[in-house]
């Protein structure tokens, strides 16, 4: 991340922080970390810009869930034995579905993001493509830069 996409992000929660705390002094107000060296990290930021900027934005998370059907028992001879097993359910969304959903200025989109030589799935191109057909605009992030640039190019229209 450049020094003034960094600069950018501190300089746009400390005016969201003052704006939500307005009675709160300025010095008092813990630094906020952005990063975008993992996908978390990036994710994290990506959410935390369009806030501060007055959109809305959301995590969406579509994993399953592990069920643990174990049971720890004691055999004849004392030891602790576990016996059954576990089982991941299906999540309940889309596959393929983005990692960030996003509204500015009356505009939805989606945003991907992927790191260093991740790639994007046949389920995640087919979203892609849902998306687009149905009039939304869909980013894929690498970092947050390219992410800016990206978003400055799509609200420039």
């Amino acid at each position: 991340m450049t020094k003034e996409n960094k600069k950018l992000l501190e300089d746009l929660y400390l005016k969201h922080s003052k704006k939500l705390y307005p009675n709160f002094p300025e010095f008092a107000i813990p630094p906020e970390k952005f990063g975008d060296a993992t996908a978390n990290e990036l994710t994290k930021t990506i959410v935390k810009f369009i806030t501060y900027i007055g959109g809305q934005a959301e995590r969406i998370s579509n994993q399953g869930q592990y069920r643990d059907n174990t049971k720890v028992v004691t055999d004849v001879l004392g030891r602790n034995r576990t016996i059954g097993s576990g089982k991941w359910t299906k999540g309940s969304g889309t596959n393929g579905t983005a990692d960030i959903s996003a509204i500015f200025r009356g505009k939805t989109f989606k945003i991907e993001v992927k790191i260093g030589k991740d790639k994007m799935s046949q389920a995640q191109i087919r979203y892609k493509a849902d998306v687009e057909r149905a009039g939304g605009y869909y980013m894929l992030a690498k970092n947050f830069d390219d992410f800016i640039n990206d978003f400055r190019e799509f609200f420039k229209k």
